[in-house]
């Protein structure tokens, strides 16, 4: 498991939507709606469990995204 995270404080962050999909080189990635928090990771149960972990267990906050979808690293903190 890949997980990045921002160095922005996180107490600014409520409750945040997580998407949770496959990228182009069939890798789970997940990334949360401002582009703070977020990994690569090897299966869908690990991406949903750092999703769940990352928003406080709150499953209506996680959603899963059908297609491509790629992991933005290339967002700053103070850039959103």
């Amino acid at each position: 498991m890949d997980a990045v995270e921002c160095s922005c404080s996180r107490a600014s962050a409520k409750s945040p939507l997580f998407r949770v999909g496959r990228n182009s080189h069939g890798d789970w990635v997940v990334e949360d709606d401002s582009g703070r928090y977020g990994g690569i990771f090897v299966d869908q149960s690990e991406a949903v469990r750092y999703a769940l972990f990352e928003n406080g267990h709150r499953q209506h906050a996680v959603v899963m995204v059908p297609g491509i979808m790629e992991l933005n690293m290339s967002r700053s903190c103070g850039r959103i």
